[in-house]
């Protein structure tokens, strides 16, 4: 009787627990997919989508010039006026234009040299210059839930997420039946437009209530403030997924490519359940830290996420560590050594959600030289250690390397973040951008 009322005054709860749902169902259905695709084009196949899907990324970051976690404080921030919320529309249609052209043109026209520059090993021209082609749905998509989580509105975003991964699904294995591995990557290429398209239908109401199309300017009032946003995306997006791409190559090139597809599917599962804390960063944390000017109160705050989440997310990962026999044996038959991989990797994304919360304040209070300085650290150390582990232990020593390199990172972030409230003290609220 006392958990719906503790869901109810708890608004963390309340998006964890709906949250829950959603990702339940996308799990569900995620292993029907991998074990479909699996046992119909093997470990290869997820080698390939693991490129596509960090190519993906770095179009995303590049299309809206990284502005995502911008507009997610900036309207959190101002969501009570009007006149700067245009203000920041404005700028954000001329970052939005800028990508998207820019991009769109580098993937078209120098789709051989993005390939040479990224891939080690693998053509993906034709890819690369459909991925071009939908990088204003991309671009798009991405500033319109910008909106939807600078506002909370987490049951809209449940809604949108859940018809979008279901319409995506549904494509994936109708592709892969016509068209094999070539179909599974077009349809993972054409997930932007379905979620576009789901934006308009599921989200348009709340969007056009705050955006005010005939008033965009071709201005840039928070030109500055989020370029700030552009910097940090390149550092955590674009480098994030290159270096994800080398690993790629590399285990391609020293190992084998079916060792790479078995580490992509780990990877792959890692995402699909650390999704469920991605959508809470965006919805309820950078707001919340956002509004926060005092260590007091952004411990007090740290606390109560952390007893909130840190469980939650344990007992799912303890779930995930005892039932991975059953989940390869299932969904990926003839993967041999991936059931090595969970320890490490489960081990790792504990620790990185632990410290991700803590990073989420260089982005709500715009701390570029802290969060590129620890970004950059991270992926460092990942790549360092990856190389160096694999050499000795194989595909393993690349997922220890991922905890060896959350831990070092964690102690990093703890470190900035106390330092920067102990220098800090009590802030002062500011007034303008």
């Amino acid at each position: 009787m006392k958990l719906p009322n503790i869901i109810k005054n708890n608004l963390l709860l309340k998006m964890t627990s709906l949250n829950t749902v959603v990702i339940g169902i996308r799990l569900v259905i995620s292993f029907f997919i991998r074990g479909l695709i699996s046992r119909e084009l093997g470990e290869i196949a997820f080698r390939r989508m693991g490129d596509i899907r960090s190519l993906i990324q770095i179009a995303t970051s590049f299309g809206q010039l990284g502005i995502f976690n911008g507009i997610v404080k900036y309207v959190s921030e101002y969501k009570d006026d009007k006149a700067k919320l245009q203000q920041l529309f404005s700028t954000a249609f001329v970052f939005f234009t800028i990508g998207t052209v820019g991009t769109s043109l580098a993937f078209l026209v120098f789709a051989p040299q993005v390939n040479a520059w990224l891939m080690k090993e693998g053509d993906y021209v034709f890819y690369i210059r459909l991925i071009g082609s939908v990088v204003p749905f991309i671009a798009l998509s991405r500033v319109f839930l910008g909106v939807i989580n600078g506002l909370s509105a987490y049951k809209r975003f449940s809604k949108i997420d859940l018809l979008t991964y279901l319409v995506s699904a549904a494509l994936q294995v109708i592709l892969l039946i016509q068209f094999r591995l070539e179909g599974i990557l077009i349809a993972i290429i054409c997930t932007p437009i379905i979620q576009f398209f789901t934006i308009l239908f599921a989200g348009r109401k709340i969007l056009f209530e705050y955006i005010d199309l005939k008033k965009i300017a071709w201005k840039l009032p928070f030109g500055n403030a989020l370029f700030v946003f552009t910097i940090m995306s390149f550092v955590s997006t674009v480098l994030l997924n290159t270096v994800d791409i080398r690993i790629r190559g590399d285990i391609t090139a020293s190992i084998s490519e079916e060792k790479a597809g078995i580490w992509t599917a780990m990877t792959d599962l890692s995402k699909n359940y650390m999704v469920f804390a991605n959508a809470l960063f965006t919805l309820y944390i950078i707001p919340k830290f956002a509004a926060i000017y005092s260590g007091e109160a952004f411990f007090k705050e740290v606390k109560n996420i952390y007893k909130t989440l840190l469980p939650i997310f344990g007992a799912g990962m303890l779930l995930v560590y005892f039932l991975r026999g059953f989940y390869v044996d299932i969904m990926h038959p003839g993967f041999d050594g991936l059931k090595e991989l969970f320890k490490w990797q489960l081990l790792g994304d504990f620790i990185r959600l632990a410290a991700m919360i803590l990073a989420h304040q260089f982005l709500a209070k715009k701390l570029v030289r802290n969060f590129v300085f620890t970004e950059l650290l991270s992926l460092g150390l990942f790549y360092a250690f990856a190389k160096l582990l694999s050499a000795k232990y194989g595909v393993e020593g690349v997922v220890m390397g991922h905890l060896v390199r959350y831990i070092i990172y964690f102690i990093v972030v703890a470190f900035l973040v106390y330092r920067y409230f102990r220098k800090q003290g009590n802030m002062v609220k500011p007034t303008a951008t």
